[in-house]
């Protein structure tokens, strides 16, 4: 919107030309969607104390969350409004890419709301059924893995990359495309809801992987620097780097409320959103292992969920105290906010990483 309205006034004065470049509109995104965030935050979280939106605490985990009960959810639409906005102002709206994300971050943040809704106003304690969550995620997934398989033009854009490697891809041709893109956005998508378990641990990571995600998405969407460090030219791709600064400024943003003690938690809504975004992004970017090395965190926190639940079905014995992992460090003496700055601290690491494939390739 803003991004047309610059245009226009470019043809009298040239200066409005810097509203093209890219890396000014993700800047200026991130900037948009804090101040949004900020101004709309206050008054969304009364609204939700008012209605008696409060989150439910499971009595057998560990007794300091007890305290927590009945604090404000379904905040990520507060992030979820912001994103959209900040998105619709600054991006290229006749880019289809940038589309397809929002069709996936507002699909699953709808599975999302629902899920809360009747959680915490229907007093439902099951929700969305699993059945019909599973169902519903799998109709977003499949319909964006579906267009973007038949959006590429070059045989480049469903290649497998294996980072850290040049030569190194393997074609995967529609079908199995399709099958992997479906895998990596309902994956990702869950893995950080499941992640989002204690004040802030979830925001910041996705924060950081979305950041660096901006940047894959510039050098991709960019013919010289993708050339130059082996990646494959996706047209357009570059506009998704004002998707990344709008969820690293919205997940700031939301941190400021969700800091321990939080004043608000982003519940199903937030975290099924945020989480199929970063698939998606990923994706096309042909990043998918780039992003299982930066959200290690995300996937650690998964895969100790899957383990205790075959290993107590097979054995009637637990591997950990509680799952998701961070519940076991809680319950092995770690201090809430020790377990969460320490995540942050290993999700940095793991961004690094990441980053790094950028040049050693």
């Amino acid at each position: 919107m803003l991004l047309e309205l610059a245009q226009f006034l470019a043809r009298e004065v040239r200066a409005f030309n810097v509203f093209n470049y890219i890396t000014l509109r993700a800047v200026l995104a991130c900037l948009t969607a804090l101040v949004i965030s900020f101004v709309v935050g206050p008054a969304m979280i009364r609204k939700l104390t008012a209605y008696k939106i409060g989150q439910s605490v499971r009595d057998d985990g560990p007794q300091t969350h007890l305290a927590k009960a009945g604090t404000p959810t379904m905040g990520g639409a507060l992030m979820l409004v912001s994103i959209t906005a900040t998105v619709l102002l600054w991006a290229d709206l006749e880019n289809r890419l940038v589309w397809i994300v929002l069709w996936v971050t507002i699909g699953f943040g709808g599975i999302g709301w629902v899920d809360d809704y009747r959680k915490v106003v229907r007093r439902n304690p099951k929700g969305l059924s699993a059945r019909s969550k599973f169902l519903w995620q799998s109709i977003v997934g499949l319909t964006a893995a579906g267009y973007l398989a038949f959006y590429t033009n070059l045989p480049a854009q469903t290649v497998f990359i294996v980072p850290f490697f040049k030569e190194i891809a393997y074609p995967l041709g529609a079908f199995g495309f399709i099958v992997m893109t479906y895998f990596v956005i309902v994956g990702t998508s869950n893995a950080v809801n499941l992640t989002d378990g204690l004040d802030g641990l979830a925001i910041m990571p996705t924060v950081m992987i979305g950041g660096a995600l901006g940047i894959f998405a510039y050098v991709a969407g960019h013919a010289v620097f993708s050339k130059y460090l082996g990646f494959p030219f996706i047209p357009g791709a570059g506009e998704l780097a004002v998707i990344c600064g709008a969820i690293a400024g919205a997940g700031l943003a939301f941190l400021w409320f969700n800091a321990y003690p939080a004043e608000v938690f982003m519940g199903d809504v937030g975290a099924l959103a945020l989480g199929a975004a970063l698939g998606t992004i990923a994706v096309i970017v042909r990043q998918e292992i780039v992003l299982f090395i930066m959200g290690g965190v995300f996937v650690v926190e998964t895969l100790s969920v899957m383990l205790q639940v075959a290993s107590f079905k097979l054995t009637g014995k637990r591997i950990f105290r509680m799952a998701p992992l961070h519940h076991h460090y809680e319950l092995k003496g770690w201090k809430e906010n020790q377990v969460v700055v320490r995540f942050w601290i290993i999700t940095m690491m793991l961004v690094l990483v990441g980053l790094s494939t950028l040049k050693l390739r």
